[in-house]
This record gives structure tokens, C-alpha cells and sequence, in this order.
């Protein structure tokens, strides 16, 4: 269904969980695209061939992917939380990137690492140690093809889909904090500390020019998704366009008071332009009148990052840095009560004069994040919204069901503390389930390791079996205080320690001159002694019952070690205490 919902499946499989329910959420739009694919109309024709929704559990099955809807945004507002995922060595998360297919979420975090994420089932599947310097910004090309990635040190990496490194280029020797790519996909551009905008060939890795116009930090910077234009914004307070052709700098957009954090083009229609910094006001703006048309307050703290939905060009999404999310919608001022309405600049008779519309946020998560949102991403089907933040998490997010209303109510909406006292939220079941995620993320991890490390065999012949390690005798000593007897010299080739060889002549002396003859069946051995048993594996001697072989002479395989006796033997060494 559109959005994550609890299949709450059974697994079968039996792997680890034993068969218990498995209670991770999974989403699944592919239904509501049938849905969509199997009854929509020709775009000539009217939408009314869809029953509209209504908030009842029944119009579940009803409904439709946010490409079925674009006329209702409303409808795709991420209200409802899906999962929190956390890596085994916690960083903050600074870059959120789906994959092109939608399959997989790309994060980056400030140990230079790549993880990725399962795009249904929100699991760890990978890590990576792609950068040696925090992450700071990536990006796909719009052909899918290649992805390019920055860090602190001014270093930019080329991967291919499958995250082969192909290239590293030094474009800054300050920290590089933005990049985007050309709509042509031929040229990329990045931001810098040192201010300026650098501009390099994306075949060559070359660089072909630079754009110098900010007074302090650029942190970050767009390209337009199908003109020649770029926006950059810097801690000089300045909303700077740019001509790539030329590198000279077309307006400076003001209006922010403090270090612009991010700037981005709408992708749908490229008409608008949004910024923010570190203030509690978001502005949009209207290239084609270079002024700002809407304010988006409601913020308590400043803004740290903002996306635009896929799909809907009029809904607006912004992180602050209290953590808290708002979503806006363009086409509705949703004004507090007590607040008069205003009038859009696009509605007034002079739009170039008009003042910039007031709008307010349509839904607040106000506790999405406990710390900064640094980034955030949408699915490319727009049904899912992932989040990165200072709290070193990666939260989902997707629209609530028909006729689901909980989670009005739940810890991000109301805070921990209250729906803890409503019963909303359960502290230890919270972190039995966070125990649970960290622990698979372990054993997922561990696993990787293994199939990567080299093989420590001590056995030739048998790769991957280890000498077990013996422990010391309790005076220190590896023999127990034994000490090795002292042999006489023994001839060249035999090993040191070892006991003489046997004087044949001298002992056919004793029998007379000849040996005695040997048994048919070999040396007999000597029966064992009362009470003594065989270690597990091995095959009974004579005299202890259990014949070697049977009667066609064909050997029999030992009973091969018992695994509770071994899981035992580990646990009174302290391992494997805890059931999971």
C-alpha cells in the first residue's frame, strides 16, 4: 500500500527469529499503482473515474500513489512515522540520497561512511568506508548512471551504481559542501569554504571555471533541472544566479539575515526557488520576477535544511534545528487562529509590488529528530520522506492510512513525556525494539566482516580453520613446569627435541638374529582402561563396544559434535548470555 504500513508477516524462514511475527514495517505501493495504471484515464479526459477518498479504514484498498493525485498534495503529507535506523558505530548523518530506482536509501555520515538501507523493509544491508573525511554532499546524474560525492577535505570521488570507485579529484582545498550536476549531465558544480563556485567537466575531471562574487563561505549551491542557471547561497547572508556559461553573476536575492544553509529549485516546473538559513523563515522565490512571493514561518529555531516533493510542485518540506518538521502547501496559507488571511502576489493586480504571501506550516512533527536535520530526501515515487540528523538517526516517514488517526498522539507529534502519560509510548518497549535493530545491525555487520577478511587458516589444506589457542598452566608456563628432556645429537634431517632412532641391528641381536613376525591384522593395541571415554567425533577403540565398521568393511562417519554441549561450553566463557 502507499506508505509504510505493518504487514506484521510471519517468518518462515525460521533464520533467526524462530518463526515469531516479524514486526518491522514494510511498504509496498506497487498495489495502489496497479490500482492507479488499471482504472486511470487519458489525460484528456476528466479524473473522475477515481472515488475520492475518505477517511475510513474501507477506502484503504482505494487508494492512490501521489502520481494518481497530483491535484491533492494533501494527501501526501508525511504525517505518520515509519522507522528509526541506526547504524552499529553511531555518527551524525549528514546526506540522505535515495537510489534513482527507489530501491535503496544511500546516508552519509561524518565518519566518511556509506550505509545503505533496505527502501522497504528499512533494514541495514551495507557499509562502506567511501571518504576519510566526513561526508558532506552527494548526488545522482539524471541519466542514473554515476553518483558524485564531497568531503571536508575538498576531495570529490565518481562512483558507479554499484559503488565501484572510479575517480578522486582534489577540487578544493577547503571543505566542498554542496555539488549538483548539469542538467546535460556533462558538468558538475561545487561550493566551497574558500566562496567560490567551481565548475569542472564531468568526463575529464577537469576544471573549467571558477565563479568568485561571495564575500564569506558558499555553502551551498543548485543547478536549474533544465536551464543554464545556478543559485548558490553563502555565510555572507546572499542568495547569489549564476550564468555557468559566462561565471558572472546575474542578481543577489536578499532578504535572509543570517548564513544560508541551503537554496533549491523547484523540480517540476523550475519556476520557484526556495531558500533557507539560520533563521525561523524560509523564503521562496519567483525567478522569473526575482523577488520572494511566500514566507514560511512557524519555526521556533532555525531551519537547517528544506526539499521539494517530487510530484507535487506546490508542497514544501523544512528541518529545523530543534529537529522539529514542517510541511507546507504553496496553494493554502493555513493562517492560526486569530491571524488574518492575505493575499497571494500571483492573485493581487500588481504582482511585482505585491508583498510576499505568509504561509503557514499545513503539519507539524515537532519532535521528528532530537537534535539538528541536516538532510532530507524524497522517494522518487514520493510516498516516502527520509530524514538525517545531528542524533545520528535515519528516520522514514510516509502519509497515514485511511481513517488512521493515532498518530496525532505519538511521541513526534506531542514529545515523549506526554505520550509516555497517555500511554501513546512505552520507554521499554522502545528500547527493547531499538536493543533488537542495533543487534541485527551487529550481527549484519559482523557478517560482512567475515566475507571480507582474509582467511585464517593454520591447517594446510583446510582454509579457514584456526589452531585453537591453548590456555597457560597456572605458573605462567605453556608446559606446566615440565621441562623438555635433553636427547644426545641427532643425525641431519631429524627435527630438534625428538627421540633417537632405533638401532635395527642391535635389536635383530636380541631376537637371535630375527625379528619376530606381526600379527595379520597389525600391532594389537592394549585394552583401554576402566572408565575411560572417547571425546565426541572420534572412533571406539577395541574392547569399548561399537564396531568401526560394518560388515561390507565400509568405515562409518563418528557422531559429529553435539551443538548444545558447544553452545554450553561458550557460555560459561560469557559468550552468547543474552537470547535475542
Amino acid at each position: 500500500m502507499d506508505g509504510g504500513y505493518d504487514h506484521g508477516g510471519f517468518d518462515g524462514g525460521r533464520s533467526r527469529t524462530g518463526g515469531r511475527p516479524n514486526r518491522r514495517n514494510a511498504t509496498d505501493i506497487g498495489n495502489t499503482y496497479v490500482h492507479y495504471l488499471e482504472n486511470r484515464r487519458p489525460k484528456h479526459r476528466a479524473s473522475r473515474g477515481f472515488e475520492a477518498e475518505r477517511p475510513t479504514s474501507s477506502y484503504i484498498h482505494d487508494m492512490l500513489p501521489p502520481a494518481g493525485r497530483r491535484s491533492r498534495p494533501v494527501d501526501s503529507i508525511p504525517a505518520r512515522h515509519l522507522h528509526s535506523s541506526l547504524n552499529k558505530v553511531k555518527h551524525p548523518v549528514n546526506v540522505v540520497k535515495w537510489t534513482p530506482e527507489g530501491r535503496r536509501l544511500l546516508t552519509g555520515s561524518t565518519s566518511g561512511e556509506f550505509t545503505l538501507w533496505n527502501g522497504t523493509g528499512f533494514n541495514f544491508e551495507t557499509i562502506m568506508q567511501a571518504h576519510d573525511h566526513a561526508l558532506r554532499a552527494v548526488t545522482y546524474s539524471h541519466n542514473d548512471e554515476w553518483l558524485i560525492s564531497a568531503d571536508q577535505a575538498g576531495i570529490v570521488k565518481y562512483w558507479q551504481t554499484n559503488f565501484n570507485n572510479v575517480k578522486e579529484i582534489q577540487a578544493h582545498a577547503d571543505p566542498v559542501r554542496d555539488l549538483a550536476f548539469a542538467p546535460t549531465d556533462s558538468k558538475f558544480v561545487t561550493a566551497s569554504d574558500d566562496a567560490s563556485l567551481k565548475i569542472f567537466d564531468f568526463a575529464g575531471g577537469t576544471e573549467e571555471s571558477v565563479l568568485t562574487g561571495h564575500q564569506w563561505d558558499a555553502k551551498c549551491v543548485d543547478w536549474h533541472p533544465t536551464k543554464g542557471l545556478l543559485v548558490s547561497g553563502s555565510k555572507d547572508h546572499q542568495v547569489k544566479l549564476w550564468d555557468p556559461r559566462t561565471g558572472r553573476c546575474l542578481t543577489t536575492l536578499h532578504g535572509h539575515k543570517n548564513t544560508v544553509a541551503m537554496t533549491k529549485f523547484e523540480p517540476t516546473n523550475g519556476v520557484l526557488l526556495a531558500s533557507c538559513a539560520r533563521d525561523p523563515v524560509a523564503r521562496v522565490f519567483d525567478i522569473r520576477m526575482m523577488r520572494d512571493v511566500f514566507l514560511l514561518k512557524g519555526h521556533d529555531k532555525e531551519i537547517s535544511s528544506l526539499t521539494w516533493h517530487p510530484i507535487h510542485s506546490s508542497m514544501l518540506t523544512t528541518g529545523g534545528g530543534d529537529g522539529a518538521m514542517h510541511h507546507y502547501l504553496l496553494d493554502e496559507q493555513n493562517p492560526p487562529p486569530g491571524t488574518a488571511s492575505t493575499l497571494s502576489p500571483y492573485d493581487s493586480v500588481n504582482p511585482t509590488e505585491a508583498s510576499a504571501q505568509t504561509i503557514y506550516p499545513a503539519h507539524k512533527t515537532q519532535y521528528a529528530h532530537e537534535y539538528a536535520i541536516w538532510a532530507m530526501d524524497w522517494h522518487p515515487l514520493g510516498h516516502i520522506l527520509a530524514t538525517g540528523a545531528n542524533d545520528k538517526v535515519t528516520r522514514f516517514w510516509t502519509r497515514p492510512r485511511p481513517g488512521e488517526d493515532s498518530y496525532i498522539n505519538d511521541r513526534w507529534h506531542i514529545g515523549q513525556a506526554a505520550a509516555e502519560a497517555q500511554g501513546t509510548w512505552k520507554k521499554s518497549e522502545a528500547a527493547r525494539l531499538r536493543e533488537e535493530e542495533e543487534a541485527e545491525a551487529e550481527d549484519e555487520a559482523d557478517a560482512l566482516l567475515d566475507q571480507n577478511g582474509p582467511s585464517r587458516s593454520y591447517l594446510p589444506g583446510l582454509p579457514g580453520i584456526g589452531m585453537p589457542a591453548f590456555p597457560p598452566h597456572p605458573d605462567g608456563t605453556s608446559l606446566g613446569g615440565a621441562q623438555q628432556l635433553d636427547f644426545p645429537p641427532l643425525p641431519m634431517g631429524f627435527p630438534p627435541g625428538a627421540p633417537p632412532p632405533m638401532d635395527m641391528e642391535s635389536l635383530k641381536k636380541m631376537f637371535g638374529g630375527n625379528l619376530p613376525p606381526l600379527p595379520p591384522n597389525g600391532m594389537p593395541l592394549p585394552p583401554p582402561p576402566p572408565g575411560f571415554v572417547m571425546p565426541p567425533g572420534f572412533p571406539p577403540l577395541p574392547g569399548m563396544g561399537g564396531p568401526v565398521g560394518d560388515a561390507a568393511g565400509v568405515r562409518k562417519r563418528g557422531p559429529l559434535p553435539s551443538q548444545e554441549e558447544s553452545l554450553q561450553a561458550e557460555m560459561r566463557l560469557g559468550r552468547y548470555t543474552k537470547a535475542r
